[in-house]
Formats: C-alpha cells, structure tokens, sequence
C-alpha cells in the first residue's frame, strides 16, 4: 500500500549532491529510509560504490552517478540521464561544498578553488534543475544546505587553544546560498518549483570529536547546550522535499539547537 503521509518521499525522485561526507551520509540514508529514488551525485566514484555497498548492506538502495558541477556539460548530462531513467525530477539536495581555503592568509588561488564548487557550481546546479522542474506540471523542490555560518559573523574566541578556526570564504558562500536561495524561489515560484535553505549549526563528529576547549565554549551558545547530530538535520530536509511542504518556498530554516535565537 502506497505512503499517503504527506511527510513521506515514497515514490520520488530525488538527487543528491554531496552524500559521502558525515551530514552526507545521514541525509542519504534518510532521505532513502523516506522512500525516495535516491540518486547520489559526486565526482569522487570511489567513494560513492563505498556508500553504496554501505546503504546496500543497510537494506536501501541508491542509485550513485558521476558528476563535475563546476562543468555545466557534466551537470546537464546527470539531469539528462536520471529524466532519461526515471522521466522526472521531484528534488533535489545540494550538499556538495569544497573546504579549500585554511586560513585567513591563504593564498588567493585557494579562494578561487573554493568558488568553482561553492558558488559557480552551485550556480550551474540550481539553474539547470530548476529549469527541469519548471518544465514539469508537478513543479519540484529544491532544498539547498548552508550553515548559520552564513547568518551570523565568526566568531574566534569560540575556537582559542584549538587548531580549529575561521575562513573567509566558507562564510562568503553559505551566505551567498542563502539569499540565492530566496532570488530563484522568486524567479521559479510561479513554475511550481520550490527552492529552500536549511541552515545546520555545528555538529558533533563521534569520529574525530571536536576538541574539549571547543565543544564547551560552542554548547553553551545553544539553547539545547549541545552540538547537534547528523541525523537531526534529516528531518527538516525531508519535510521541505515532501508534500507537507508545498506552502513553504523562499525560507531559511536553521536546525541549530537555538544558536542563532539566544
């Protein structure tokens, strides 16, 4: 019997970009658990057939494929060949990000790396599948992941007796994702393709946790008095993709345990 919640994602089609990281990863296996015909995209092959085999293992299926979103040809063929397999996009999930810069003096080549992925990239995506869904009667969904990084300034004391620290350009492009965001929610809206932004606010890594003198300062400018866990970023993801969400477009929705309100 088909889902009829309108939280559920059974039966769409949905693209990934950006699954192999820890936020990545969580938001695969979700979004599949949702019932959606996921397809991951990424230039890195060895690491999708790795997240494959993992979700495979898990009792889900992905469908992964390769692509460069720096190069518009390489995107316009991923969109061809999942319309091609599954004759319509629903949505789709920008997570891909490209960490390159190191450090405040960083040579400026890095800044120019880190913009093909983050800003270009992100372009080329957003326009290419937004034009698809606008030519689809059922419109789509496209929900864009950033960071309260790109809502408030930084903030270095947080990170004092750590080897962690502030680059520019990552508040530079999440920023920048977000009020893009709202710029094609307004171009698309009228096509019925909705285009969101969920803002996460820092989270634990349980692999390689963050170091003691940061988690102290950085809890206690929550509400919850915690980083958050990766999974807790699913659930709004999932509710913009889904139905439940079909009044919602234009929004910048922080999943950050309160930082950003206290």
């Amino acid at each position: 019997m088909a889902d009829s919640s309108p939280f559920s994602l059974q039966g769409k089609v949905i693209i990934q970009f950006g699954g192999t990281g820890l936020l990545g990863r969580a938001l695969v296996r979700d979004i599949a658990a949702a019932g959606a015909a996921l397809v991951v995209a990424s230039r890195n092959r060895t690491a999708l057939a790795d997240l494959s085999d993992s979700e495979r293992a898990a009792g889900r299926t992905v469908e992964i494929d390769e692509v460069d979103i720096t190069n518009e040809p390489s995107v316009h063929a991923l969109r061809d060949r999942v319309l091609a397999r599954h004759g319509r996009v629903d949505g789709i999930v920008f997570n891909a990000v490209s960490r390159t810069m190191r450090n405040e003096q960083d040579d400026v080549a890095n800044w120019v790396a880190s913009m093909q992925v983050n800003a270009t990239g992100l372009f080329i995506t957003l326009r290419a599948f937004a034009n698809a869904m606008a030519a689809q009667p059922t419109g789509g969904s496209i929900v864009n992941i950033s960071s309260i990084m790109g809502m408030v300034g930084s903030n270095p004391p947080v990170y004092e007796g750590t080897t962690m620290g502030t680059v520019p350009d990552y508040y530079f492009h999440k920023g920048g994702m977000i009020n893009l965001t709202r710029h094609y929610a307004s171009v698309y809206g009228p096509r019925k393709v909705r285009v969101n932004v969920v803002s996460p606010g820092g989270i634990f890594n349980p692999g390689k946790p963050q170091p003691e003198p940061f988690l102290g300062r950085y809890n206690k400018m929550t509400m919850l008095g915690r980083m958050g866990d990766a999974r807790e970023i699913s659930g709004a993801v999932i509710f913009l993709l889904s139905d439940a969400a079909t009044y919602v477009t234009g929004v910048n929705l922080p999943v950050d345990g309160g930082y950003t309100a206290k």
